[in-house]
């Protein structure tokens, strides 16, 4: 990801090598990138060729399952009443990076308080991994992140840097069959089954 974008639009509690994973571990390069999981199922809906185009995909299915969107993948729905209040700037990346970055830094002081605030560098790999988790399903530990309150300020936060975090394939393979599985918590999760509705709803 570009550093200029990163100084000019992340949230600037975070490190910008930590944002940059970030987008690298859950996010898109497309800027008008929509995901939709309907009760678990992956829903393959048409590319957008224009921001109007990914928002009439996005207000189509906000509020009937989940929706993610942009280069944060940012949950649509989160903090808006109706349909209607959908801010434009979930499909420009500058706006989506800020968003984004601003509620992933509340969901890693959520993580962090859970683990006590750790400030032990040897804490702060699962720390991350977990808010990345979170960040994927919208729960860690039962809660729903994205509703939840913010703790406020975290030293774990600000002392969370790319470098210490990055997990190892081994760590991946961990986390694909461990305690917190996709499927032990409601959210997104992988699901593999996929239904095309391009042709209902037109390209």
């Amino acid at each position: 990801m570009d550093a200029a974008i990163i100084e000019k639009c992340a949230d600037p509690s975070l490190k910008p090598a930590v944002v940059e994973q970030f987008v690298e571990e859950v996010g898109s390069t497309d800027p008008l990138a929509v995901t939709v999981n309907l009760g678990g199922r992956r829903i393959l809906v048409p590319k957008p060729s224009s921001p109007g185009e990914a928002l009439d995909i996005v207000r189509q299915h906000v509020g009937k399952g989940v929706v993610r969107v942009g280069i944060t993948q940012y949950p649509a729905g989160v903090g808006i009443g109706t349909v209607s209040d959908l801010p434009r700037g979930l499909v420009d990346a500058c706006e989506n990076l800020r968003m984004g970055t601003q509620l992933f830094a509340k969901v890693v002081r959520i993580v962090a308080r859970w683990y006590g605030n750790p400030t032990d560098k040897g804490v702060l790999p699962p720390v991350f991994e977990d808010a990345i988790y979170a960040w994927k399903t919208g729960y860690f530990e039962g809660v729903n992140v994205f509703q939840a309150d913010d703790p406020g300020r975290s030293l774990t936060v600000d002392l969370l840097d790319s470098s210490d975090q990055k997990p190892t394939h081994s760590e991946e393979a961990d986390r694909t069959t461990g305690s917190r599985s996709s499927s032990s918590e409601p959210g997104i999760g992988n699901a593999a089954i996929r239904i095309d509705l391009s042709r209902i709803l037109g390209p």
